[in-house]
C-alpha cells in the first residue's frame, strides 16, 4: 500500500462509522477525575477498554497503580518491533472532568456520543477521548498499511488523572524511566489555533494556582455599628490584588513576567490569528500588556488570572463586614519565567507593598515548556501535516493553555510535538463539549500520514545512532 492509499483508507474509516463507534463506546464510562475520589471507572476504562483495543495491534499492556495515592492508574503499553530501532513515545489521558449533566442542552447527556450535523457531543469527545481514539485509529491503519511493520517501536503513556492535575505522573515517569525511553514524543491534546488549519505545538506555557486570604476576624460584625473602625478583609484583599495585576489585565511585578518576547518567536508569530472563528469570543481591546499581538499575547507572555473572589455571601448578602475574603489565582507564565520562586516574589511584593496580612497558599502547577525552534524535527513535521492535509499547519511554538510536557520535555528529555484534533470553541470542560467531524477527519489524515512517514528509511530525524539501527533493516 502507498502512503496515499494509507490516507484515502483511513479517511474511508472514519466514512463508514468505525471511529464513531470506538469513541461512542468510550465515552460511555464515566471516568471523572476531578471529584476529589479515584472512581473505579479510571482504572476500568483502562482494562475493560484500551487494554484490549491495544494489545489487537501488538502492544504489550500493563495498567500499574499510581505512586500518588489521589491519583488514577496509568496504562503502560510498549510495540517492539526491534530493540534497536528508534522509539516513538505517545501520551493521552483516558479521564475527563465532571460532567455536569444538568447544564447540558436538552437532548444531549455528557455519557453518550450524540451527532449533530458536523458537531459530535459527549464529555471528553474533545479532551481527550476522542484525541487519543484518533491517535491509535491512524496507527492501526498504518500498521495495516505498512504490513504489520511500522519499522519503529512505540511506547503509549495514558493516565487518568490529567484533570486533577496529574497526580503522581512525574514520579511514576522517574520510576519507569528505562521503560519510557524513546527517541521522539508525540501527541494530541488541546486546540488547534483555529478550526480552518492543522495546528503544530511545540510545548506550553506553565501554571501555577495560588490562593490569597485576608482573615480578618473569627466572625463578621454589623457594618452600621463597626464600618469605619475595623478593616475590611474584602476591600483590603482588593487592593492585594491591584497591587499585582492593573485594571488592563497588566502584570505590574518584574519577577511574574518575561524579559521580552524573542525575536524568532515573534516571527513564528506573525501570521497567527486569533479569535477568528465564528464561536470564539470577542478579544478585548487594550487587555494585558501593552505593544503585544493577541498571538503575542496568549503565547509568548504571562498573565495572571483571577479565577473566583469569595466573601460574604454573594448570592444573599447582609449588612456585616466579612471575617474573611479569598481570591484563587493563577499565573500562566512562558519559558524563562522564574516560576520556582513564585511564592517568594509574591510575598515580598505584597509585603513591601504592606499587605503582610495577607496568606499565600500554593497550589498545583507544572513548567513551561518549548522545542527550540530550530530543531530538525519541526520543519520534518510540518512538511509531513502539509503532504497529508493539504494545506500549510500553523505552527505554535507553546500552547497557551497548559500541559504536562515539563515531564515529558525536561524530566525524559524529549523532543515533544503536539498535533491537536479540537478547535477553540469544542466547550471542553464545560456543558455541551464536542468535537467536529471534519477536523476528525482531516487530523485522521495528518497522523497516519505522520505515522507512515517515521517509518521510512532516510530524512527521518531520528537520533543518529536510532537512525543508523532504522537504515541497516
Amino acid at each position: 500500500m502507498t502512503r496515499e492509499q494509507l490516507i484515502a483508507a483511513v479517511q474511508r474509516h472514519f466514512d463508514q462509522g468505525h471511529y464513531a463507534t470506538d469513541l461512542a463506546r468510550r465515552i460511555a464510562w464515566r471516568t471523572e477525575s476531578d471529584t476529589g475520589q479515584v472512581v473505579p471507572a479510571l482504572r476500568t476504562y483502562l482494562t475493560g477498554e484500551m487494554v484490549p483495543s491495544l494489545q489487537a495491534l501488538g502492544f504489550d499492556c500493563q495498567v500499574l497503580d499510581n505512586p500518588d495515592a489521589h491519583g488514577g492508574p496509568l496504562l503502560l503499553a510498549r510495540r517492539v518491533e526491534d530493540p534497536a530501532l528508534p522509539t516513538l513515545l505517545t501520551y493521552g489521558h483516558g479521564d475527563v472532568v465532571n460532567g455536569q449533566e444538568s447544564a447540558w442542552r436538552e437532548g444531549l447527556s455528557p455519557w453518550s456520543l450524540t451527532v449533530e450535523g458536523e458537531r459530535w457531543y459527549g464529555r471528553g469527545t474533545a479532551d481527550n477521548k476522542g484525541q487519543h481514539t484518533v491517535v491509535f485509529t491512524a496507527l492501526d491503519q498504518a500498521l495495516l498499511a505498512r504490513g504489520g511493520k511500522l519499522g519503529y517501536n512505540v511506547t503509549v503513556l495514558l493516565e487518568m488523572g490529567e484533570e486533577a492535575g496529574s497526580p503522581g505522573l512525574a514520579r511514576f515517569c522517574e520510576e519507569h524511566r528505562e521503560a519510557l525511553r524513546a527517541d521522539l514524543f508525540v501527541a494530541s491534546d488541546g486546540p488547534r489555533i483555529n478550526v480552518e488549519r492543522p495546528t503544530l505545538f511545540l510545548g506550553s506555557r506553565g501554571a501555577i494556582n495560588f490562593s490569597l486570604t485576608v482573615r480578618a476576624r473569627d466572625k463578621a460584625y454589623h457594618s452600621g455599628n463597626w464600618g469605619g473602625v475595623l478593616a475590611n478583609p474584602a476591600q483590603v484583599l482588593s487592593h492585594a490584588l491591584a497591587s499585582l495585576v492593573d485594571a488592563h489585565g497588566r502584570i505590574l511585578v518584574p519577577r511574574l513576567r518575561p524579559a521580552s518576547v524573542p525575536g524568532k518567536l515573534r516571527a513564528a508569530l506573525r501570521d497567527v490569528a486569533i479569535g477568528t472563528g465564528a464561536d470564539d469570543p470577542a478579544l478585548t481591546p487594550g487587555w494585558g500588556e501593552p505593544g503585544l499581538t493577541p498571538a503575542e499575547q496568549l503565547v509568548g507572555w504571562n498573565t495572571l488570572e483571577v479565577l473566583a473572589l469569595g466573601a460574604g455571601n454573594a448570592q444573599r448578602p447582609v449588612n456585616a463586614i466579612p471575617a474573611q475574603a479569598v481570591a484563587h489565582c493563577q499565573l500562566r507564565f512562558v519559558v524563562g519565567t522564574d516560576w520556582k520562586n513564585v511564592e517568594s516574589t509574591l510575598r515580598q511584593h505584597l509585603d513591601a507593598h504592606g499587605f503582610g496580612m495577607v496568606e499565600i497558599a500554593m497550589g498545583m502547577f507544572c513548567g513551561a515548556t518549548r522545542l527550540d525552534l530550530d530543531n530538525p524535527w519541526v520543519d520534518w513535521t510540518l512538511a509531513s501535516m502539509q503532504r497529508s492535509a493539504g494545506q500549510p499547519a500553523t505552527l505554535l511554538p507553546n500552547l497557551a493553555g497548559s500541559l504536562p510536557n515539563d515531564i515529558f520535555a525536561d524530566q525524559l528529555g524529549l523532543p515533544t510535538l503536539w498535533i491537536p484534533h479540537s478547535y477553540p470553541a469544542c466547550a471542553q470542560h464545560a456543558p455541551n463539549e464536542h468535537l467536529l467531524a471534519p477536523v476528525v477527519r482531516e487530523g485522521l489524515a495528518v497522523m497516519a500520514g505522520l505515522f507512515w512517514d517515521l517509518g521510512e528509511p532516510t530524512g527521518v530525524p531520528w537520533k543518529e545512532g536510532a537512525l543508523a539501527a532504522q537504515d541497516a533493516l
